[in-house]
Parts: C-alpha cells; structure tokens; sequence
C-alpha cells in the first residue's frame, strides 16, 4: 500500500516538474545575434563591364538610385507584457536578397516550457483579454523562442507575406497563452 502510494507520487512530481518546468524561471538565455545580411549576389554590371553611353547620352544607371544594400524596415512594434513580464521590439525586415527576417531586439522575458515565436494576425490586446488571442486566427510559427533576453533573427518561410500579419507574439505553446505579444506598424 505505501509502496504504490510512493511510486503514483513520484510520478504525479515527475510529470508536474516535466509540464511545468519551474526551474527555467531562475534559468536565463541570452542571445546576441547581430542585425542579419543577406548573401551578396552580383548584380549583371558586376559580372560584366557595361559599354559605355555616349558622351551626350546621359547614363540610365546615374539616373536610377540603387536599392539599400542592407535590410529594410517594413514593420515595427513595442513588445508588451501578458502572462509574463516582457519588453523590448519587435522588427519585420526585408533583406537585400528579398528575404524576410523577424528580429527581436532589447527581448526581456521570463524563461518557460515550450516558447515559440508567432506571427499573427490578431489584435494586440492589453492584460488578461490579450493573454490568448493568438492562436484564434492566422499564426506562423517562426520557432523555438532562442532565448529569453538579447536580439535574434528569425527567418520568415519563403511564401510568408509579412503584410498579412499584424503583430508578433512570444508564445507558450504548452499553455496556449501569450508572454508579451507586439502590434506591428507598417513602416
């Protein structure tokens, strides 16, 4: 009898430990990527020297300003807090390749089990009502949260539109609840 008693505690502590994990509330992860680049591709005047126009010709190229060769800024928004504790931004940028990257600058939350980072569609909502809003509508799941504090990049899939998605979310997947979530404004 106190044998079978010991062995359903331990587990009933186990599987508590295991779905909670209290232990990463003292535990943090920084990380400090640097603002992403893309590959540089030569363009068709770096593979081959262009004739030259005639002197009373003026040049298409003079008159053509280049695009950025760093990443642009299309959305942007202040991280806010939910369930837990969080600031910092949250930036949508396009690389020069035409990629996009998420990137999380100045994060600051509480660790916890399971945290992902979403781009939605939904609202972002103040206290408790915005607590679960995220997983009501259109989300994609960028990944495993890297860590709780720092910057980091996350690339956006290839057929992601960033302009259908409103907002960012630092998401508990194993509580279906919300750290700190941000209204991205178009830029």
């Amino acid at each position: 009898m106190i044998a079978g008693f010991v062995v359903v505690a331990v587990v009933v502590v186990g599987a508590g430990l295991y779905w909670f994990q209290p232990w990463k509330v003292w535990q943090d992860e920084t990380v400090q990527e640097s603002l992403p680049a893309a590959a540089a591709t030569p363009t068709p005047a770096e593979e081959a020297p262009a004739a030259e126009a005639p002197a009373d010709e003026p040049s298409k190229a003079a008159s053509t300003p280049p695009e950025p060769a760093g990443p642009r800024t299309l959305a942007r928004g202040d991280l806010i807090s939910h369930e837990h504790t969080t600031s910092g931004t949250a930036t949508v940028l396009r690389l020069a390749d035409g990629s996009h990257v998420l990137r999380l600058e100045n994060l600051d939350t509480s660790n916890g089990p399971d945290l992902r980072v979403w781009l939605t569609d939904a609202p972002v909502k103040e206290g408790k009502a915005g607590w679960g809003v995220f997983d009501d509508g259109k989300y994609v799941s960028l990944g495993k949260l890297k860590g709780n504090k720092g910057d980091q990049n996350y690339v956006l899939p290839a057929d992601t539109d960033p302009a259908a998605y409103t907002s960012v979310s630092i998401w508990c997947d194993r509580f279906n609840v919300s750290f700190g979530a941000a209204e991205l404004a178009r830029v």
